[in-house]
């Protein structure tokens, strides 16, 4: 009787180890193993939410952008514009617009001689570039944890590859044992670790590299903007005097 526990014991225990399913590599896994898997499970979660965040919010500042130029081109007055949304601007182009026309506001009252014009204009185009690099820092934001985890998430994988494997030679020394039935568990179980380093630090690179691309050409649209709209204002300065 004694003899078919064993062999039960045993043969079900050659039945957990023959499971490769991705669970079962989990819970048969050292608890440095299981630490790596849950800070990679948890930095690629992380990442494709900031991923799907970032394309979303990319695509509806171009398209309020775009309104908002269609509007500001139309010939309608900047005032009057200015007047509309200076209240709350939604996108960084009007937040840029709207701090210009605030200064313009308050200096225009006031602007006598060429000296006080010249500063005016350069009071105009610092405040537009700060503008731009604030709103640039928000739409930036959390763009460094992209980098990061594209960066580091192969290395955290191939330290828990490297633990994993190190506890298998352990496993080998003390049973004495080389076959592979021994030996293919526990390296399955490191080498589950990298993949999943891959499988975090991949969509982060090329996410980092599309979004990054993106966030360029959104601030040369704004530089753009911010560069024409300082010569119409100069315009109009010139026109005072």
């Amino acid at each position: 009787m004694d003899g078919q526990v064993v062999e039960a014991v045993t043969l079900a225990g050659s039945m957990d180890a023959n499971d490769f399913s991705i669970f079962s590599l989990f819970v048969r896994a050292d608890w440095v193993v299981k630490c790596v898997v849950l800070i990679l499970l948890l930095g690629s979660i992380w990442c494709w939410a900031i991923i799907f965040q970032k394309l979303l919010s990319l695509r509806r500042l171009n398209s309020r952008s775009s309104e908002f130029e269609n509007i500001f081109w139309s010939g309608s007055a900047l005032d009057d514009l200015y007047d509309r949304i200076s209240v709350q601007s939604h996108d960084p182009m009007s937040a840029t617009f709207v701090a210009a026309m605030r200064e313009w506001r308050r200096a225009k009252a006031s602007v006598s001689g060429m000296t006080t014009q010249v500063s005016l204009s350069e009071r105009i185009d610092r405040v537009m570039q700060l503008t731009v690099k604030r709103e640039m820092d928000r739409v930036e934001r959390y763009m460094t944890f992209l980098a990061t985890t594209g960066s580091t998430a192969p290395f955290i994988g191939l330290f828990g590859t490297v633990w994993g494997i190190m506890n298998s030679f352990q496993s080998i020394a003390i049973s004495k044992n080389t076959s592979l039935a021994v030996v293919a568990p526990g390296i399955a179980e490191a080498l589950f670790a990298t993949a999943l380093g891959l499988l975090a630090a991949i969509p982060a690179v090329i996410a980092y590299n599309k979004i990054s691309r993106d966030i360029d050409r959104y601030v040369g649209r704004l530089e753009s903007f911010a560069g024409e709209f300082s010569a119409i204002l100069s315009r109009e300065l010139e026109g005072k005097k």
